[in-house]
């Protein structure tokens, strides 16, 4: 399974940004997409999940703030961020499986005044 991101950038507070993860490969076997963000010093937190039955979960500071979403062939994984803040800022990655046993390479997202 390979995952590829984009939609980053750099925004200010209370913009938003809709990133996108289209994975190829042996994808028919994956349930679970997440969304994780890396901050500078810090390690990667869960921002979001998708399973397969459609149900999602969302760390306590996106709630409310972020959507995270599939197409029906589940090709591909939004992450729709909106009123985006400060500590919203750091390297987003798509991830696919339990563990997760797939990462793609990250894109970089830059919240400021």
């Amino acid at each position: 399974v390979q995952l590829m991101e984009s939609g980053g950038g750099s925004v200010q507070i209370g913009g938003s940004l809709r990133l996108s993860c289209v994975a190829s490969g042996s994808i028919s076997s994956i349930n679970e997409m997440t969304w994780y963000r890396r901050t500078p010093g810090l390690e990667r937190k869960l921002v979001a999940a998708i399973f397969g039955g459609g149900d999602t979960r969302y760390a306590d500071s996106v709630k409310g703030r972020f959507t995270i979403s599939r197409d029906n062939a589940k090709t591909t994984t939004y992450l729709q961020m909106n009123n985006l803040q400060p500590e919203d800022t750091g390297v987003y990655y798509c991830a696919a499986g339990p563990g997760p046993r797939f990462w793609g390479q990250g894109t970089q997202v830059t919240v400021s005044s």
